[in-house]
């Protein structure tokens, strides 16, 4: 086989290293831009894991690399005058120029043919050769000028950094954040030798601009840096490298080959250097192609094979990476903000791939002490005085809403179940939720209420709006409360355009065959082309639904619930006046947020007032549309802010559905940095939801201050006793019913 890489980088090298070791046959070339001792930046970063993968897939240069590495385990985090350190993190750092010299000397030994100087944008002048490697970097000229086949997409981010390097050799991984007249500087630093270490300065692009940088020559630049860390440099000089001031470009492509070309490491897509993962990627993807040709005889099926493999462990990476970097470009707001543990254990697990438990493991007592601090402040907060000794798992700590105290912060989501007569709960809903309280959740919540017969969603969905309603939830409420400490809150809705359509497993979204209902919404648009067109709401209609939901308020408190819930997101009613994809109106209630608002907000004032006021009230939203011109993150900040005002008490952070061409970014965890940023920015507690699935993924989020309370629905679908499942796997004491007391000596059996 004869194979071109063009680009003679780590992905390169390290392909035609893997290539000839397997076939000493094949032909491979590597046409590099640059001379052998000329390369960009200073060191790269590798975990005990990828190292771990190249000792498999090249033993000789992998004992080279292993050798040349400047290894910790430690991360120090510099903040506000103190140093905080994690250990246990496993990674080794190595120069960039020697890891280039290592691979170039194997690929000598093993006869692949080397050119430097080479600029090649044009893959014409290899026709005759079976793979072209397209590995030229984040800049890639084969890239750009094959685009259209391989639909490139980089997004240019809004954060300044620059490459630098240092004779100080930091002990650890370290991130400084350091305050000046122009704002807050952030600085990732590492060793990659005995003498050396990488310096990355960061900033905003105000930051950036009040500092007199953006003209800055690599001489400017480095006085600048000097002066600003001396204290932390000890005397120790800073380098440059092509030091210049970059925005990091996110690169995706929705193709990685086209033909017989293929792209590879930072020509297919990069990973934020917060998470150290670009020269990891490239040389991994290395390993993945090398073994599909090895594996198919064809180079097309090769190359599918590959892409099939590669994709999703790339884009993972890149979602952790892109929260990562959103962490760094946010640091204002938590800066000051978060007492130094948070902050700290909120940097660890910024990427969400990091995990209360995976900290737990690497590092004991840095946890230990985040769980006793955590655990204090919710004692606090809670007004129960003194923290549990010891230290609780920090989802199992209080909460306080007003007179409402939680016991812990897992909330079971309100999940409609289509299983109501004529809009009253039956026994079905008395078990939906009466086990699950009894499951050890601190909050159960009812599914979407409608205060009106028209405002159901569909045929089996519950109401609030007739005596049999009230009797039938009293009933559920007073066995939540007979027999469990859980609290249990109602979610009272109107379905507006959504309305009118048939159960879940009969077709989601999709019109009654018949016996349809009229809708009613902001503006007269139909959710989808089949679906019935709402009537515009008037002022009589606005006054109807408005003392509808007060009703069904009054009605809640009646019937004994804890809580109460106004449903304003997924394009249900009230949604539908806060986004501008569904609220088209001319009126002041149309056209800005703030009109935009004024029923919604005219709504919970009317509830509030109606709802006993020991008792809290919070509010559903979508913090974006998923879509072009639909409500934003910013705008959701704006939402929670007018609502907080009004006497909102928690926000719970959904996201979309709002409209049925969304296109939302799925992920673990997907949802929680919305829930963050209102927390932070509104300051309002939150509630996040959205695929939280284990209890590390709960004690994360609350102990970093992403979010108050956690909601699961699915994992507490699944498993009834998702919370006391939790707390036993954590060797937590949660108290079980005297009725199952006898579960307390039960093991389960494993196969």
């Amino acid at each position: 086989m004869k194979i071109v890489s063009i680009g003679g980088g780590p992905a390169g090298l390290y392909f035609a290293i893997l290539m000839k070791q397997a076939d000493p046959t094949h032909d491979v070339t590597v046409l590099e831009r640059n001379r052998p001792d000329d390369t960009f930046g200073f060191g790269v970063v590798f975990s005990d894991a990828t190292l771990e993968n190249f000792a498999e897939a090249d033993r000789q240069s992998h004992e080279e690399i292993t050798r040349a590495f400047a290894h910790w385990d430690d991360i120090d985090i510099h903040y506000q005058g103190q140093v905080l350190t994690s250990t246990g993190h496993g990674f080794s750092g190595l120069s960039r120029q020697r890891l280039l010299d290592i691979l170039h000397r194997r690929c000598r030994q093993l006869e692949v043919t080397l050119e430097f100087q080479r600029e090649v944008s044009d893959v014409a002048p290899f026709a005759d050769a079976d793979l072209i490697l397209a590995a030229d970097g984040v800049n890639s000229a084969v890239r750009a000028r094959y685009a259209e086949h391989f639909r490139s997409q980089i997004d240019a981010r809004p954060n300044r950094f620059v490459w630098l390097g240092t004779t100080f050799p930091f002990p650890a991984f370290t991130f400084i954040f350091k305050e000046s007249e122009q704002g807050l500087w952030r600085v990732h630093a590492y060793r990659y030798d005995a003498r050396h270490s990488t310096f990355i300065l960061e900033a905003t692009e105000a930051t950036w601009r009040r500092a007199g940088l953006p003209d800055a020559s690599e001489d400017a630049t480095l006085a600048f840096t000097q002066r600003l860390f001396a204290r932390e440099l000890a005397g120790h000089r800073l380098l440059k490298n092509r030091s210049l001031w970059r925005s990091f470009p996110t690169v995706r492509n929705e193709r990685w080959h086209w033909r017989n070309v293929v792209l590879i490491g930072d020509a297919a897509h990069t990973a934020h250097f917060s998470i150290g993962s670009g020269t990891k990627l490239a040389m991994e993807d290395a390993i993945a192609l090398s073994r599909a040709l090895q594996q198919y005889r064809k180079v097309p099926s090769a190359l599918a094979a590959y892409e099939d493999e590669r994709r999703p462990l790339v884009e993972s990476a890149q979602r952790a990476a892109q929260m990562s970097l959103e962490w760094f470009e946010q640091t204002e707001r938590y800066y000051g903000r978060l007492e130094p543990i948070q902050f700290a254990f909120s940097l660890l697990t910024r990427s969400l791939r990091v995990t209360h438990e995976n900290l737990r493991v690497r590092d004991s007592k840095f946890v230990e002490t985040v769980d006793r601090w955590f655990a204090a402040k919710a004692a606090d907060q809670s007004g129960l005085g003194v923290a549990a000794q010891p230290a609780p798992p920090p989802m199992f700590t209080p909460f306080r809403l007003r007179d409402l105290v939680l016991a812990n912060r897992v909330v079971v989501s309100p999940m409609c179940q289509y299983s109501a007569e004529d809009g009253t709960p039956s026994d079905w809903h008395l078990v939906n939720l009466g086990s699950r309280a009894v499951g050890g959740a601190a909050l159960v919540v009812a599914e979407m209420t409608d205060v009106s017969r028209e405002g159901r969603i569909s045929p089996g969905c519950t109401g609030m709006y007739k005596p049999e309603h009230l009797a039938a939830w009293q009933r559920i409420v007073d066995f939540v409360h007979r027999h469990t400490p859980a609290r249990i809150a109602l979610q009272l809705a109107h379905a507006g355009r959504k309305g009118s359509t048939r159960r879940l497993w009969e077709g989601i979204d999709e019109p009654l065959p018949d016996g349809n209902w009229p809708l009613i919404s902001a503006s007269p648009v139909p959710y989808l082309p089949q679906s019935q067109v709402p009537k515009e709401m008037d002022r009589q209609d606005m006054d109807r639904v408005r003392e509808q939901f007060v009703q069904a308020a009054r009605m809640a408190a009646e019937a004994g619930f804890d809580m109460l819930e106004l449903h304003m997101a997924h394009g249900y009613l009230l949604s539908s006046f806060i986004s501008p994809l569904t609220n088209v109106r001319r009126d002041h209630y149309g056209g800005p947020l703030a009109h935009r608002l004024r029923y919604p907000l005219e709504v919970f004032d009317a509830v509030r007032a109606a709802w006993p006021r020991p008792q809290p009230m919070s509010v559903k939203i979508s913090a974006t549309d998923w879509a072009p011109g639909g409500l934003s993150a910013e705008e959701s900040v704006e939402v929670a802010l007018m609502l907080k005002e009004h006497g909102c008490d928690l926000i719970t952070v959904s996201t979309g559905q709002t409209v049925p061409h969304a296109q939302p970014v799925f992920g673990r965890l997907y949802q929680t940095p919305f829930s963050d940023r209102i927390r932070h920015e509104a300051g309002i507690p939150t509630a996040t939801v959205g695929n939280i699935s284990s209890h590390a993924d709960v004690n994360s989020i609350v102990a970093a201050g992403r979010a108050d309370l956690c909601v699961l629905a699915r994992a507490h679908l699944y498993d009834p006793y998702w919370t006391r499942h939790a707390a036993r796997e954590q060797g937590y004491d949660l108290p079980w019913p005297s009725q199952y007391v006898s579960v307390k000596g039960f093991t389960p059996r494993m196969r």
